[in-house]
C-alpha cells in the first residue's frame, strides 16, 4: 500500500515567499494548496508551479472564505498535515522598510495598525482554528507561522544592533511580535497532541512587500519555512527560527 502524500496549505502563496514555499514543498512530492485572495492569481500560480498543486480561494480576513476553504480541504483530502500561515501585509504597501515613515508610532494611523493586525495576527488565529480539526487527523501535523526578524524585541531594542537603522514601527513589527507570542501559546496548547508549532524569520527577501530591496532570493527565504514544515517527530515546538538557527525573542 502506497504511503499517503503530505497535504499542505500555504496562505498568501500566489507570489513571494509563499509561492517559494509552495514550489519547494511540491518539489518534495507534497500536495500543495495555494491559498490566495484572488482566485485567478491562485489558479495561475498553481498552473505555473505544476506538480500536485491546487488553488484555494482564501482571504484570511474574511471568515466566510476561511470556513469555505476548510470545507474544501475536508471534502477533497479529509485531513491537513501542514499549515503555513504566510499571508501578511506591511501596512505601508511596497516600500523599503527604511522608508516606511507611516509606521512611526507617534504619528501612525490607527486604522492602518488595525488592518495590519487583522491580517498578520487575527487572520492567523482564524485560519489556524478553522484548520485545526483537519490537522488533528494528521499523523504528523505541523504549523509554521511566517514572522520576521523585526519581531524580535531583543534585536530591535538594541541601539547598537543590526536593526538600529530601521524606522520605529507601530504596525508591522509589533504585529509580528504578537504573532510570535501567539505561536508560543498555540504550541503550549497543542504540544500534548503532537502538533508542532513554530515561527520563522525568512530574512530580508526580495519581494513586492519591500519594493524588491531584499538581498535574499525567494528560494533562500522559503528554505527555512519548508524545513520547519517538514520537521520530524522529535522536532522543536514553540520556537522562533531563522536559517542560521534560533532567533532571540
Amino acid at each position: 500500500m502506497s504511503e499517503q502524500p503530505t497535504i499542505a496549505l500555504v496562505t498568501g502563496a500566489n507570489k513571494g515567499i509563499g509561492r517559494g514555499v509552495a514550489a519547494q514543498l511540491a518539489a518534495l512530492g507534497v500536495t500543495v494548496l495555494i491559498g490566495a485572495r484572488d482566485a485567478r492569481r491562485g489558479e495561475e500560480a498553481a498552473a505555473a508551479l505544476g506538480g500536485d498543486v491546487h488553488a484555494v480561494t482564501l482571504d484570511v480576513t474574511d471568515p466566510a472564505t476561511v470556513e469555505r476553504a476548510a470545507r474544501q480541504v475536508e471534502e477533497r483530502f479529509g485531513r491537513l498535515d501542514v499549515l503555513v500561515n504566510n499571508a501578511g501585509i506591511t501596512g505601508s504597501g511596497q516600500v523599503d522598510p527604511q522608508d516606511a515613515h507611516d509606521q512611526i508610532p507617534s504619528s501612525v494611523d490607527l486604522d492602518m495598525v488595525r488592518a495590519v493586525f487583522e491580517t498578520n495576527v487575527f487572520g492567523v488565529i482564524a485560519v489556524t482554528n478553522a484548520m485545526l480539526p483537519l490537522l488533528r487527523r494528521s499523523s504528523a501535523p505541523r504549523i509554521v507561522n511566517v514572522s520576521s526578524h523585526a519581531a524580535s524585541l531583543t534585536l530591535t531594542s538594541d541601539p547598537d544592533g543590526p536593526f538600529a537603522a530601521l524606522l520605529p514601527s507601530a504596525a508591522y513589527s509589533p504585529s509580528k511580535t504578537a504573532l510570535c507570542a501567539l505561536t508560543v501559546q498555540y504550541a503550549n496548547e497543542l504540544r500534548k497532541d503532537g502538533i508542532l508549532v513554530n515561527a520563522v524569520a525568512p530574512g530580508f527577501v526580495d519581494t513586492d512587500s519591500n519594493n524588491h530591496t531584499g538581498f535574499l532570493t525567494v528560494a533562500q527565504g522559503a528554505a527555512v519555512v519548508v524545513r520547519l514544515a517538514t520537521l520530524g517527530a522529535d522536532g522543536p515546538t514553540g520556537g522562533f527560527f531563522a536559517e542560521d538557527g534560533p532567533v532571540p525573542w
